[in-house]
Order: structure tokens, then C-alpha cells, then sequence
């Protein structure tokens, strides 16, 4: 996993939402060994809902405290939860002095605020070669890197075999051939695709793959810095080609109000014979023993077929998770850079084998008792030539909250393409 990797600064996943803030402390505050020094790390994997992820950092935590002296203290918020509270800290300068952030544009108010510090001291005493090739880039901002990724996720469709067998499907390598396999599907009354584009994000990954097959990698991102435009023809072409498939009936009934939990759901229990998701949900296809195996092993995936002959297989939507910042008003830096160390090192190949997360970091998969999935996955991002980071990331937050409603109203059939790629031009403009 060391092959140079190009990464497409572009976007999806908005997750802001103003509900109230719950947190737990993790370590109760002294060092267990008499260090004098605390740190306040915040984090966004709370047990009730990212079990495995909680307890391997807690006994990251517990295992750094034992050995350095140093306290952790730590805050748990939701995923919803943090995003909004982080911006309120930062608002107070009160950021705690390791927190998780998410990387490309989302970094850009609090890099502009002077909010989070550089790392590349912290990278260059030996740490930036643990990372896959090409992540930290979508860290990186005038030449400097401000956040340290934990998680590499990307995009695929999953299909349940079982469904594909018993009416004698193909996995699709082209849209026409996965447009016949959604035909086949449809005549034998079966939901060909789960979506719950009530969330948004869900339908612009289908958008994002179409602009890649169809306009290459740079198209969308020329796109969103400016260098181009959104009125391309090939991103109008992407936003028709949704616009086909909703009208082929592709996608499960009232997709725009459903949640993406709902859309998984209905996978799940074998209501819909594809879905769309990334990395992250790897965990229920594969070692999550609450999902009957006899799922878990009807359970494939594919990459996003060509389009008419155009697109490169190898080009994923994906791209970095949550990474690790240190805040640049910490008055324990140097202790939070010994922490923010030690946990990106101690994280790489837990993460994978005690909880079904991709790492940033390399690691040796040969290594490493894994599920099949896991390891097709890990090589196909050893030979993946781009990876186009989700959308909304990417924009600021009025352009990306502008780019989700957009994506719904193109899948409810309200506007059409070109009054899709004239409304992101003209919000893209504006700015």
C-alpha cells in the first residue's frame, strides 16, 4: 500500500446539526502514575453506537497514560453532536488540545483562524512514512499539514449474491450492463437499489461516480476550485444519467424520504438487491455477529461500472476520515504531539482487525488474519490511480448545504440537469 496515490479534492458528507452536546470523561482526570500534565481530547465515537472504536481508544488512552505519565481527559460526543460543538469551542478558543477533524474545506475556517497547528515537525521525525501515500494531502493547506487521517474509506456498490444467482446476474463492469441487470431485477418485482436520499450525501456519491466515468477525475474538481466550470458538459451528463435511473425505477420506493439506515435496512434484510455505501459499513458485511451469517457470506461488492465506454475502474469516491488535530492555543503542545503519536501509531492495524476500519496508515495485510472482503479492498486501494474526496467536504459549508439540497431536488425530479449545474455554478461563483 505505498504506491503514490492521486487524491481529488472533492467532497460529500455534511454533517452539521445543532443538537445539544453530551460528552463522559474517560479517565477521570490525574495521571495513574502521577504525571502532573492533562490533555483534553475530544472524540466522536461514543460506545452506544461505535462499540468496537470506543474501546480501542480507551485502551489506547489507558495504555498512553501507563507509559508516558500523562493524563488524558477524555469528552465523547455523536458524530451530529461534535461537528457543532467544535465550532462552538473554536468560536470561545476553547478547542481541546486533541480533537478530530475532517480534512479539505472543512479544515479551511479553522486554518484561517489560526485554530489548529501545523504538524509537519511531528511528521517529519519519522511519522509521515507510516501513512498510505497520498492522504495527507487532503490535510495539507499552503504547504502545511494540520491533521493526521486515522480512517481511509471508499465507495463501492454491494450486491447480495444470493438475489444475483437466482436469476442468473452478472456483476456489471458497464452502465449498460448494470442498467440490465437493474431491467432483470425490476421484472422479477425486486428492489434493484437501496437509497435513502433523505440524507443527501447517499445520492451525491451515485452523482460524484457519473461525473468521474464520465468526465474523468479533474472534471468535478476543476469544477469546485474554480479552475473550471459546473456547467460542463459532463456533469450535466452525470446529473441526467441520475435523473435516468430514477426514472427507470431503479432505486427502492420514496428513496428521497428515506434515511440512509432505513435504505440500509432494507439491504439487509434482503429487500433491495443493491446498495451504495463505503468502507465504514464493512463491519456488517463481514464480523458484525449481530448480522445473521448467512447475510454476511450472500454479501459482494463491485466498483462503479464504465459509461459508455469512458471512466477508469481503479477511480474511487473516497478518501480520508476523521483525523487527529492539535490545537494551536494548547498549552500542553508537546505532550498532545506525544499523544497524537502514539495514537496514530497504535491505531493502524487495531483499527482493522479488532473493528473492520480501513486505516491511513500502511499496514501489511498478509499480517493480518482478515475476511476475504478486507483484503480484496486493501489491495484495490493499493492499485487505485485517484480517489475523489466526498463533495460537500470539499465547498464551504453554504455551498455544500447549497450542493445537498441540489442533489435532492435532482433526484425528486424538480429541476433539471442543467438547471442543476447552473444553480452549483452560480453558488460557486458567488463566492
Amino acid at each position: 500500500m505505498n504506491k503514490k496515490k492521486a487524491i481529488t479534492l472533492i467532497s460529500t458528507c455534511s454533517l452539521v446539526s445543532l443538537l445539544a452536546v453530551g460528552c463522559s470523561n474517560g479517565s477521570g482526570g490525574e495521571a495513574s502514575n502521577g504525571g502532573s500534565e492533562t490533555i483534553e481530547f475530544m472524540h466522536l465515537w461514543p460506545q452506544g453506537s461505535s462499540a468496537e472504536h470506543h474501546r480501542i481508544v480507551n485502551e489506547i488512552v489507558a495504555d498512553f497514560e501507563e507509559e508516558s505519565g500523562i493524563s488524558v481527559d477524555m469528552q465523547v460526543l455523536s458524530n451530529e453532536q461534535y461537528k457543532d460543538q467544535i465550532t462552538i469551542l473554536s468560536a470561545s478558543n476553547s478547542l481541546p488540545d486533541v480533537g478530530m477533524t475532517w480534512a479539505a474545506g472543512y479544515l479551511d475556517p479553522f486554518v484561517e483562524g489560526n485554530k489548529f497547528a501545523p504538524l509537519d515537525d511531528l511528521l517529519d521525525d519519522g511519522l509521515r512514512e507510516e501513512f498510505v501515500a497520498g492522504t495527507l494531502e487532503a490535510y495539507e493547506k499552503e504547504g502545511e499539514t494540520y491533521g493526521l487521517p486515522l480512517e481511509l474509506n471508499t465507495v463501492y456498490i454491494y450486491y447480495n449474491k444470493s438475489i444475483f444467482d437466482d436469476y442468473q446476474l452478472e456483476v456489471p463492469e458497464t452502465y449498460e450492463e448494470f442498467e440490465q441487470v437493474i431491467h432483470t431485477l425490476k421484472d422479477e418485482n425486486v428492489n434493484p437499489i437501496a437509497l435513502g436520499n433523505g440524507d443527501r450525501w447517499t445520492g451525491s456519491m451515485w452523482y460524484m461516480y457519473f461525473a468521474d466515468r464520465i468526465g474523468g477525475s479533474e472534471t468535478l474538481t476543476s469544477a469546485i476550485d474554480r479552475s473550471g466550470s459546473f456547467e460542463d458538459e459532463a456533469l450535466v451528463e452525470a446529473a441526467a444519467k441520475i435523473q435516468e435511473l430514477v426514472e427507470n425505477d431503479s432505486f427502492v420506493s420514496g428513496f428521497n424520504g428515506l434515511a440512509d439506515e432505513e435504505a440500509k435496512s432494507m439491504f439487509m434484510n434482503e429487500q433491495a438487491a443493491m446498495y451504495m455505501i463505503a468502507t465504514w459499513d464493512l463491519p456488517n458485511f463481514t464480523t458484525n455477529e449481530d448480522i445473521p451469517q448467512e447475510f454476511r457470506d450472500s454479501v459482494g461488492y463491485f466498483t462503479f461500472p464504465t459509461v459508455e465506454g469512458a471512466g477508469d475502474p481503479k477511480s474511487y469516491v473516497g478518501g480520508p476520515g476523521v483525523g487527529l488535530f492539535i490545537s494551536e492555543d494548547s498549552d500542553v503542545k508537546e505532550e498532545s504531539k506525544q499523544f497524537a503519536t502514539y495514537f496514530v501509531e497504535q491505531w493502524g492495524e487495531r483499527a482493522v482487525s479488532e473493528a473492520g476500519v480501513l486505516p491511513a496508515t500502511t499496514v501489511d495485510s498478509d499480517a493480518l488474519d482478515l475476511p476475504d472482503m478486507y483484503v480484496d479492498v486493501l489491495n484495490d486501494l493499493n492499485e487505485a490511480t485517484n480517489l475523489t474526496l466526498y463533495a460537500d467536504v470539499q465547498m464551504s459549508a453554504a455551498t455544500a448545504q447549497t450542493h445537498l439540497d441540489l442533489i435532492q431536488s435532482l433526484f425528486g425530479l424538480e429541476i433539471t440537469p442543467e438547471e442543476f449545474a447552473e444553480a452549483h455554478e452560480n453558488a460557486l461563483s458567488d463566492e
